[in-house]
Formats: C-alpha cells, sequence, structure tokens
C-alpha cells in the first residue's frame, strides 16, 4: 500500500488542514509556547507561595510596601497597582476587538485597536518600571542588626512610619570624611554609600524619645511588632548598618527573599509584556501596509493576541500573589 504523502497532503496539514482542535499550525505552536510558559510562571508562582509560607512571620506588608503614586505624595495603598491591572485588561480587551475587526475584514479598526493595545502595554510597562525604581529608592529607611533582622521606626504620637530623615542626627566628623571630593563612596560591608551613617541614625533615636521601633516580625493580628522605648534604645545596640530601599541583597521593608522574589517576576513578566509591545507594533505596521489584506486573512493579529492575553492572566495571578494576598 501507498503511504507516501502527497505535496498537496503535506501542505494541507500544515496548513491545518487535518484540522488538530480545528486551529492552524501556526495556532497551535503559539498554544505550546504558552502552555510551557504557563507551567513556567507556575513553577515561579509555587517557589514564592512556599518561601512565603516559610517565612511568613517576616515577609512584608504589601499595603505598606506599593503605596506609591506617580506626581502625589501620600500614602495611598494599592491604588497605582490597581491603575496598571486595569490599565493591562482594557488592553486585553481592545486586543479581542482587533481579532474581531480582522474576522470581519475591517482594516480601520484592527488599526485603531491595535495601536490602543499598544499604548496600554506601554503605559503598563512604563508604570512597572516607575515601579522598580521606587522600590529601589525606598521610602523611609531602616536598620539591619547582626542577625539580617530589619529595625523599622515608628512615630509614636502619630503611629505612622518615621523615615530616617525626620531624627537623624547630623554629625559633620562622621560624614565629612564619606564627601564625594574625598571620594568615599561605600561602607566596608555596604554596596554604596547610604544617605546617613549609622552613627547619625542612632544618635538621632536617643534624642528623639517620640520614635520607637519596630521589628519585622508580624503579630498575631498580622501588624508588625512594636517595641517599647525601653526595648527600642537595647534593640537599637543590635544594629550593623543601614538599608535604604531594596535590592536583591537587603530590604527595608522586611525580608530580602521578597525583594527577589518581587524583581525576578515581576521583571519577567515585564519582559513578556514588552516583547509583546514590541511585537504587536511589528504587526501594527504590517496591518496598516496591507500585508494581511492581502493574504486575505488576520490570523496573525489573533495569533499574537492569544500570547496577549496569556500574558494579562499571568499579571492577574502575579497581582493576586504578590498585591492581595
Amino acid at each position: 500500500m501507498d503511504t507516501s504523502v502527497t505535496p498537496a497532503a503535506e501542505e494541507n496539514v500544515w496548513g491545518g488542514g487535518n484540522k488538530p482542535l480545528g486551529a492552524s499550525y501556526g495556532k497551535m505552536m503559539m498554544w505550546f509556547f504558552i502552555v510551557s510558559d504557563a507551567l513556567t510562571f507556575s513553577g515561579f508562582l509555587a517557589a514564592y507561595g512556599f518561601s512565603r509560607f516559610k517565612f511568613i512571620e517576616t515577609w512584608p506588608i504589601a499595603d505598606e510596601v506599593f503605596t506609591h503614586v506617580p506626581f502625589f505624595h501620600g500614602n495611598y495603598p494599592m491604588y497605582y497597582v490597581a491603575f496598571m491591572t486595569f490599565i493591562l485588561i482594557m488592553s486585553s480587551v481592545t486586543m479581542v476587538l482587533a481579532v474581531d475587526a480582522g474576522h470581519h475584514m475591517k482594516k480601520s479598526k484592527v488599526v485603531l485597536y491595535m495601536f490602543l493595545t499598544i499604548i496600554g502595554g506601554a503605559i503598563f510597562v512604563g508604570s512597572q518600571a516607575w515601579e522598580w525604581a521606587t522600590f529601589i529608592k525606598g521610602d523611609y529607611g531602616a536598620l539591619e542588626t547582626k542577625g539580617g533582622r530589619i529595625l523599622q521606626f515608628v512615630n509614636a504620637e502619630t503611629g505612622e512610619r518615621a523615615a530616617l530623615g525626620d531624627f537623624a542626627a547630623s554629625i559633620p566628623d562622621v560624614r565629612q570624611e564619606h564627601l564625594e571630593q574625598n571620594g568615599v563612596w561605600y561602607y566596608g560591608d555596604e554596596s554604596s554609600l547610604p544617605t546617613y551613617s549609622l552613627n547619625e541614625v542612632v544618635e538621632g533615636f536617643k534624642s528623639n524619645p517620640n520614635i520607637l521601633i519596630r521589628t519585622e516580625t508580624l503579630t498575631d493580628d498580622h501588624q508588625k511588632t512594636m517595641l517599647t522605648r525601653e526595648e527600642s534604645l537595647e534593640k537599637i545596640e543590635d544594629a550593623v548598618l543601614v538599608v535604604e530601599g531594596a535590592n536583591l541583597v537587603r530590604n527595608e521593608y522586611g525580608s530580602r527573599l521578597f525583594a527577589d522574589f518581587f524583581f525576578f517576576i515581576t521583571g519577567f513578566h515585564g519582559f513578556h509584556v514588552f516583547s509583546g509591545v514590541v511585537i504587536n507594533i511589528i504587526i501594527f505596521f504590517n496591518v496598516i501596509l496591507g500585508t494581511y489584506e492581502r493574504r486575505g486573512h488576520y490570523e496573525m493579529v489573533e495569533k499574537v493576541g492569544l500570547y496577549w492575553h496569556f500574558v494579562d492572566l499571568v499579571w492577574v495571578f502575579v497581582f493576586t500573589f504578590f498585591y492581595l494576598v
């Protein structure tokens, strides 16, 4: 029996003629990529979940970390993150409209909705970059103990966090040797020179009785443990360096693992969004040039749309794990 495949039959297979799940070869390959990428993100989020469970008593409180809004000063917990999420979800809606317009061969509407999708993705990526910069810079500053624990400061009268600049003493003799013209940029065990030296923070704390210390350890009602003035004076003697902001080594908000996972997972997702924006721009210009109009279909827009919806769906899980839970 002749089992050879004719060129026509082979072309039919590669064009989706055998109807594997009713999808063309190109869409099937996109689905394979999405499934494999979903498994990758699942592994990352599972690792985050296990680490958070293991160090739950020192895990930062999201409402106290993500409180920033561009051009506004104040405490706005989760507002800007909610805005970013809304923008990304709406970009998924415009992508659906672009795909639908492509099915009806309406080039002008595909151009419009693809453009709106690109703008939404660009806003999200830019917002994420701003959030990274703010997280790295930090808000208040803290001290790290010999055991690697974080000590934060609170105003006893208002109950609000106190920044190092609110109470740190100015000791010219201590800071003079660290001036730029002297070429001293580092302490021995720190990555860069902080705004205030350890001595300035300690002396300023001792001279301000309204400043208390709270540790990174959570109480039963999920609040940071607040120390009395006497306990605070005793605890500050364990401090060995000043911590400002967050990086892969230290984190003023609490457990350093939180910062590690934040940079890795949100960065990995941000790379996906950025890649999606670049691909959307390429497809956008192909639509304008009439490439898909001449082909007689807009399947490429649909394939890119599958990737874009996947990126949006992943963000829903990242948003839930990092910001809501």
